[in-house]
């Protein structure tokens, strides 16, 4: 079965913003990586400052695969002047889980 990984980042309201215009920016950067299945910014609604960012992967070699190679290098860019942006997380955890069960709507 497959293999979720959610980062969760604290984001300050003055940086929600930012976040969300650097995730849209780099829209399709994991879609194309070997054994991805799923992603999904949870933007929070009420009570708290934390997003979260859900990946689902085939396995853990395809998530660290991507982790060693094109998120590593996004995540080493620069911004303007060749300098590279400020987090706009203040902090950042990574869970992860195992698939045991999952459904979907019936009929579909």
């Amino acid at each position: 079965m497959s293999v979720v990984k959610i980062n969760v980042l604290t984001v300050p309201a003055e940086q929600r913003e930012t976040l969300e215009k650097r995730f849209a920016s780099r829209a399709h950067a994991v879609e194309s990586s070997d054994g991805f299945e799923w992603f999904e910014l949870l933007r929070p609604v009420e009570g708290t400052d934390t997003y979260l960012v859900y990946t689902r992967w085939r396995d853990e070699a395809s998530f660290q695969a991507w982790m060693e190679g094109p998120m590593k290098a996004a995540h080493q860019g620069g911004g303007e002047g060749g300098e590279r942006p400020k987090p706009a997380a203040s902090d950042s955890t990574l869970w992860s889980f195992e698939v045991v069960q999952q459904a979907g709507p019936q009929g579909a």
